[in-house]
């Protein structure tokens, strides 16, 4: 989890400058103007940023936690198989965004539901014969841990 928290932490970094510069140049002046445009503008930043990233076998916070993603036979993955596990990778915030929208919820009830729901999800990995979080093995990829050699830091 901590990966994950710090993945989000350069997300922002990430989103910061297309949100900007599509502010600009649509001249947004209220924060819900082109909301669907900018929302569908920056998945697909982050489906690029995740993709290029994943196929090169880890982002910056994979790296600090020493974690890769692979395929089924440990080899690096393609751009599809990064995408289909990017897009799987949304089921950590669809359901509980999908429950939430047709409703006037607080920000207590909906940080409740939302965390509730990421519990959740993560706790089902237990299920799964290798413990890996499903959205993982939905897409054919799966996380492995690597330890960097001592002895080259050394020389």
């Amino acid at each position: 989890m901590a990966c994950w928290l710090y993945e989000g932490t350069l997300m922002f970094g990430v989103v910061v400058l297309p949100g900007l510069i599509f502010g600009i140049a649509t001249n947004t002046r209220h924060a819900l103007d082109n909301r669907h445009a900018l929302q569908a503008l920056l998945f697909g930043v982050l489906a690029l940023y995740f993709g290029y990233f994943w196929v090169k076998g880890q982002t910056l916070p994979m790296k600090t936690w020493h974690i890769r993603v692979v395929d089924r036979r440990g080899q690096a993955l393609r751009w599809p198989r990064a995408l289909l596990r990017y897009l799987l990778a949304w089921l950590w915030f669809l359901p509980p965004l999908a429950a939430i929208a047709p409703f006037q919820l607080s920000g207590g009830e909906i940080t409740v539901l939302m965390f509730g729901w990421i519990t959740v999800w993560a706790l089902l990995s237990r299920f799964h014969r290798e413990q890996q979080f499903w959205h993982d093995a939905w897409a054919g990829t799966r996380l492995i841990d690597v330890q960097p050699d001592l002895t080259k830091r050394r020389q």
